[in-house]
Parts: C-alpha cells; sequence; structure tokens
C-alpha cells in the first residue's frame, strides 16, 4: 500500500473512532507506522490530512451508492452500516467538531453533501421516471436520518427508513 493511502487509511480509523479533535499527530503517526515528518509531507497538516480522509470516504460512499432505486439506496446503507459500522456521517460529525471553521474541512464536507443530494435525486428520478425535488428531499432527510439513528438503533434505523421511502416511492408513482 502506498504511504498516503496507508495514511489515509489509519487517520480514517481513528478519526472516525474518536475524532477529529481527540485524534493526534502522535497517535496518527503511530497508527500508520511513519515518522511526523513523513506524515506532515504526504498530508500536509491535520486538517489537509482530515480533507483527504474525507474524500476518500466520499469515493468508497458514492461507489457503494451507485445503485439505480430508492430501495436499493436504503440496501446500500443497511450493508454499509453492517460493514463499516454505525456511528454517524463521519463528513457531519467532522464539521460539527471543526464548528465549519477550518476551510479544506468544510470544503470537503460541502462538496460531498452537495454531491450526495445530487445523487439521491437522480435516483430518485430514475426510479420515478422524471422529477421530484421535494420527494428526493424528502429521502435524503429518511436516509440522514437513519445514518444517525443507527448510531443507537442499529440497522434496524436503516430498515424503518427504508420502509417509510417505499411508501413514499409508492404513493409517488402513478
Amino acid at each position: 500500500m502506498e504511504t498516503t493511502a496507508r495514511l489515509a487509511a489509519a487517520a480514517e480509523q481513528l478519526f472516525n473512532r474518536h475524532g477529529y479533535t481527540a485524534t493526534g499527530m502522535d497517535r496518527l503517526t503511530e497508527a500508520a507506522g511513519m515518522s511526523s515528518r513523513t506524515l506532515y509531507k504526504h498530508a500536509g497538516s491535520k486538517a489537509q490530512l482530515m480533507a483527504l480522509v474525507l474524500a476518500e470516504r466520499d469515493r468508497r460512499f458514492m461507489a457503494r451508492l451507485a445503485v439505480g432505486d430508492v430501495d436499493a439506496l436504503f440496501a446500500a446503507l443497511e450493508d454499509w452500516v453492517a460493514e463499516e459500522g454505525a456511528r454517524g456521517c463521519l463528513f457531519l460529525r467532522a464539521r460539527a467538531e471543526t464548528g465549519g471553521e477550518i476551510p479544506e474541512i468544510a470544503r470537503a464536507v460541502a462538496a460531498h453533501k452537495a454531491a450526495f443530494q445530487a445523487h439521491v435525486a437522480a435516483i430518485v428520478e430514475h426510479d420515478l421516471g422524471g422529477r421530484a425535488p421535494a420527494l428526493a428531499e424528502q429521502i435524503l432527510v429518511l436516509f440522514e436520518g437513519a445514518t444517525h439513528a443507527a448510531v443507537y438503533r442499529g440497522v434496524d434505523a436503516v430498515r424503518a427508513a427504508r420502509a417509510g421511502a417505499a411508501i413514499l416511492m409508492d404513493a409517488a408513482r402513478p
């Protein structure tokens, strides 16, 4: 595994488990098995490292959600929670921890959320055969809510949101 990828993988685990603020650079260097000099050479700063982690997380998450209908979207979230765990959205947690005041992190979060919103809208449109912006927003909120409720309810929260999304989608079909 290349150095930057190894660093990003180790950092993602730590940031996901402990948060951005509580994850110090010594912990990061130890987990990645590298010196602080090597870490800074490949990541720049802690904020740049978090932005790198979020970019990689975005790539993996969006690839997992490359589906054709709303039910499959929630099925993909069920799989994600089963495989990755349920800690809530790393993007929103990073933004909440930093108050949106660290530009690298704020940009990464904003880019992911905009892309995700567009992705959900495209899935709803494909599933229904036409645009439905209000419905897409409702599905998005169900998905985001399920992601966070899974922290304390597990995959059952995703299943409940999936059932709610099915009701909304059925009601929208002619």
